[in-house]
């Protein structure tokens, strides 16, 4: 693997293509999860990634919508030390805030006894 990595409007995808004229380049805002395993080259991952994170909820309540989720609220606690940690943290929050307001009913389990907190 090999990365190329610089803040916006930099020159990224023109240094990129100039340095490497015979990869077939793939974006990362059009990329399937299959094809990013099979990608020679993408360009602009971080909005892969941006596209993966902020459609995950709306997909999985459209192409799964009487799945049963369980979860952990990781958001409770102390605060991680760690950027990484602190980020996926957040990201859940989001993501489960999101799947909450589109779910029928939610439940909240504290020592074994449940709480229903939405039962539209």
């Amino acid at each position: 693997m090999e990365m190329i990595i610089g803040g916006v409007y930099q020159g990224k995808e023109n240094y990129a293509r100039k340095n490497f004229p015979d990869i077939t380049w793939k974006k990362g805002s059009e990329l399937t999860e299959e094809e990013l395993y099979q990608a020679e080259g993408i360009l602009g991952f971080h909005d892969y990634i941006k596209r993966f994170l902020k459609g995950l909820a709306q997909e999985l309540l459209e192409k799964n919508p009487n799945v049963v989720l369980v979860s952990e609220e990781v958001g409770y606690g102390i605060v991680p030390a760690d950027a990484f940690e602190r980020r996926y943290r957040e990201t859940v929050g989001r993501i489960c805030t999101e799947l909450a307001a589109g779910s029928s009913k939610v439940t909240r389990v504290v020592c074994g006894i449940g709480m229903v907190l939405k039962n539209a």
